[in-house]
């Protein structure tokens, strides 16, 4: 994972990108993963946690309307955390992760190891997709944390 924390922020320096980052279900992992290289100050803005939907709501202002109707695990909730990232941080992007880690939480249409993501850049189309991770609480977090990563190199290559 530090490679790739490593690789993002090569890749936002050179694009003179500042990260603001919007998790859930990661509780600030892809944040701690991005600082712990050195100089990363250089390309990380701020994080958000926004664990409770309440959070959610205060913090980054994702309106109850979204979270009523699809949910704190959608790509929908996803995508207004990613961009409401950027209005209340000072960064060129952003990206968000909403999930269900387990052990418990899961449903039918939403089962353990759901997650969703967004990506957003100033100026460019929001991106968002759900994946569905194996394993226990720590795996499901672990990979969600590596996909947001990647997803960041993706959207400064333009993918």
């Amino acid at each position: 994972m530090k490679a790739l924390a490593t690789k993002t922020g090569r890749q936002l320096k050179r694009a003179k990108a500042m990260l603001v980052t919007a998790e859930s279900c990661t509780g600030g992992w892809v944040a701690q993963a991005i600082t712990s290289v050195a100089g990363s100050s250089a390309w990380f803005e701020r994080g958000f946690v926004t664990y409770s939907n309440a959070a959610k709501q205060q913090m980054l202002g994702v309106s109850r309307k979204t979270l009523s109707k699809h949910g704190a695990v959608s790509e929908e909730t996803a995508r207004e955390m990613a961009t409401r990232a950027l209005v209340r941080g000072r960064g060129t992007v952003a990206l968000a992760v909403t999930g269900i880690a387990g052990p418990g939480g899961g449903s039918a249409a939403k089962p353990v190891g759901t997650v969703c993501f967004a990506w957003a850049k100033k100026g460019a189309r929001v991106r968002s997709e759900t994946q569905r991770f194996r394993g226990g609480r720590e795996a499901v977090r672990r990979q969600s944390v590596i996909r947001a990563l990647r997803g960041v190199l993706e959207l400064l290559q333009g993918a």
